[in-house]
């Protein structure tokens, strides 16, 4: 299985928490689970970290069966729909996503 998780490195603004949660949840999430071959899709949101470890307030997580899945998923119009809605996320976020890709060990 191949995972690709998007790290949101930063902070959501103050008073914003639920605001940010309730726009995930109903704007970003079903377009996420529609990404073609998903077979899973996470949203974790941070309770606490080490001191002096950078933020990250969320962190998305979707699973695919195979790299090609993922290729696919990715050039999909649902994914560049994502990208655009994320715009307003991004409203009352600072700071920036970078997206890494794993594979999970299923031994």
């Amino acid at each position: 299985m191949i995972i690709r998780q998007a790290l949101f490195e930063g902070a959501i603004h103050a008073g914003q928490e639920e605001t940010f949660k309730r726009y995930v949840a109903e704007k970003l999430m079903p377009m996420w689970l529609a990404f073609p071959g998903v077979k899973e899709v996470r949203v974790l949101y941070a309770l606490e970290r080490d001191e002096g470890a950078p933020s990250y307030p969320m962190v998305l997580s979707t699973m695919y069966e195979s790299r090609e899945a993922l290729a696919a998923a990715l050039e999909s119009p649902v994914r560049y729909e994502s990208r655009e809605m994320t715009r307003g996320l991004l409203a009352i976020f600072d700071g920036h996503i970078h997206h890494h890709v794993f594979e999970l060990n299923a031994d």
